[in-house]
């Protein structure tokens, strides 16, 4: 694994892009603020060379090239830990590992492996996995075999799961998300088996579009308030979403317009989190991904991220 480039700073975010057999890839290690490193230190993995959902707010999906080894994912971890724990003892309170990169773990079978390797891999007592999906179709198999793994190895609240939701629209979401997946129905129904008397709350997020409706009653019809949240972020300023004509629902300076929705989920059991991320993080590239893709097509222009950039050595 070759590392190209790096952008950011070890106090906020960092992001990684790596080649592997003339293939691009990218990951991103982050302390989320007004957290320490000793406190709460995040690692996001790549799963895939892109990916093949093509999510019409994602950049990753204008190519694919497969999916990444169970061991190249290993290496994007292990970049991160050896660089700050080289012994691989991790003494974070929070030590979180989220498949949420590039690409759709539920389409790749290696994440399963790595998934089960990390409880040994590290002496990291705060270690959690996190899974972000869309529910695909393809990969119904997959999340049967992540109910095993969880029950079994993933007992004490350490394990994490997100649907990619966006919208209670149904069509709208499949012109979001053009791909054959779940019904929120099918996700619901998930939920419950998944969880099956502990652990946490599964994460229903809305990257919320302005015009895309977000019904709190139509939620609370499909989903137990007991076993969901409710997660709602800005949309990232990806080229996708430039290129759509998207306009986020999530202004991170105001965000009054948004009191009724948060108000009415909560009315109706629902945890609701208001996630923005440090604006700084969209220069450095750790929040919207894909720079890997510039790479990729040749479009990257060394200016944009310039003040972020630096140097750093081949492993």
């Amino acid at each position: 694994m070759d590392i190209i480039k790096k952008f950011g700073y070890y106090e906020l975010a960092v992001l990684y892009i790596a080649k592997i057999k003339k293939k691009y890839l990218e990951f991103v290690e982050s302390i989320p603020p007004p957290y320490k490193r000793e406190e709460k230190w995040v690692l996001i993995i790549s799963t895939m060379y892109g990916c093949p959902i093509g999510c019409s707010i994602c950049d990753a999906g204008s190519y694919f090239k497969g999916n990444i080894s169970t061991e190249d994912m290993i290496r994007q971890i292990d970049f991160m830990v050896l660089n700050h724990y080289p012994e691989k003892i991790i003494p974070i309170r929070k030590f979180k590992i989220q498949f949420a990169r590039m690409g759709d773990p539920a389409l790749n079978p290696n994440v399963l492996e790595v998934i089960k390797q990390l409880k040994t891999r590290y002496m990291a007592p705060g270690l959690m996995s996190c899974i972000s999906t869309i529910a695909p179709l393809k990969g119904t198999d997959f999340m049967e075999e992540l109910i095993k793994i969880k029950h079994n190895l993933y007992l004490n609240g350490d394990f994490q799961l997100q649907f990619s939701i966006h919208t209670t629209d149904e069509k709208i979401r499949n012109k979001i998300i053009p791909y054959p997946k779940w019904s929120l129905k099918q996700i619901s129904e998930y939920g419950e088996r998944f969880l099956n008397g502990n652990g946490r709350k599964i994460t229903l997020n809305f990257a919320a579009e302005k015009n895309y409706p977000i019904d709190a009653e139509k939620i609370a019809e499909l989903f137990n308030p007991k076993k969901f949240l409710i997660k709602l972020t800005p949309l990232n300023p990806t080229e996708a979403v430039k290129i759509n004509g998207f306009h986020s629902l999530i202004n991170p300076n105001n965000t009054n317009n948004l009191n009724d929705l948060i108000q009415n989920l909560q009315d109706l059991g629902f945890a609701t989190i208001l996630s923005i991320g440090e604006l700084e993080e969209n220069l450095i590239g750790s929040n919207c991904g894909q720079i890997a893709l510039k790479y990729e097509k040749g479009t990257y222009n060394i200016e944009e991220f310039m003040p972020f950039q630096q140097s750093i050595k081949k492993i």
